[in-house]
């Protein structure tokens, strides 16, 4: 009797050990399924997507501004703007005029890198800018903060090296800007002549002496914006 009644226990608790094999099984062959797979496109996209918002972080400055960048001439050849130097600053607030530093903060910038580059015929001078945010939506809010038509103020400030060819680019002296924005950056230029002469005191002005400054900015932002193709076995890469 004592046995009759404890065999239906074991026929139970047999039942239920299959059961939690057969699911310990499922489960360990769905996981398994999940670190094998390849990432799915969704995935892709997100780790092109933060592979591109981290470029101004971890790119060397040499590759987001070129010791040289080719343009097109006002002649129509074409020719190299030379870099003069490199910011070591890329803090928001000191990279723009204080009319903009309010936006951008908004927009959460998260840093500007500038680059001084000269024309070649060392005749113009030119002011990189690659303002950083977290994403598309945000650099397109900070781009609207600017002044439409080219004006120079409020806008990115000039950068100057002492005892170079760029030493008097002052503020006073910018007297053409642009910018264009792509994925998280929005990149600016402002420009002006290497005499330091100011804008005010120029008069009637060629603007298409300046006009290369949209060359060496859409060169700068389509290296930095262009998305790449993921390799999930990089260590740049968060598949």
């Amino acid at each position: 009797m004592s046995e009759s009644r404890t065999w239906p226990s074991l026929v139970v608790a047999s039942a239920l050990t299959l059961v939690c094999a057969i699911a310990a099984g499922v489960a360990g062959g769905a996981a398994g399924a999940e670190l094998t797979r390849g990432p799915s496109p969704a995935e892709i996209r997100q780790a092109s997507a933060e592979e591109t918002a981290r470029r101004w972080q971890v790119w060397p400055a040499g590759k987001i501004f070129p010791a040289s960048i080719p343009y097109v001439a006002e002649q129509g050849g074409k020719e190299n703007a030379r870099r003069v130097g490199i910011s070591t600053r890329v803090e928001c607030s000191a990279a723009v005029d204080a009319a903009l530093r309010t936006a951008l903060k908004a927009a959460g910038c998260r840093a500007v890198l500038r680059a001084t580059y000269l024309d070649a015929l060392q005749g113009v001078v030119v002011t990189i800018g690659v303002a950083a945010f977290p994403d598309q939506a945000s650099a397109l809010a900070a781009r609207a903060a600017f002044p439409p038509g080219g004006a120079p103020s409020p806008g990115l400030r000039a950068l100057a090296f002492p005892q170079t060819v760029a030493d008097r680019f002052t503020a006073a002296a910018r007297q053409a800007s642009s910018l264009d924005q792509a994925g998280p950056y929005l990149v600016l230029t402002t420009a002006g002549q290497v005499d330091g002469r100011p804008a005010r005191s120029v008069g009637h002005q060629r603007s298409t002496i300046f006009a290369f400054a949209s060359d060496l900015e859409d060169r700068v932002l389509t290296t930095l914006a262009t998305p790449a193709r993921p390799d999930c076995s990089g260590k740049d890469w968060q598949c």
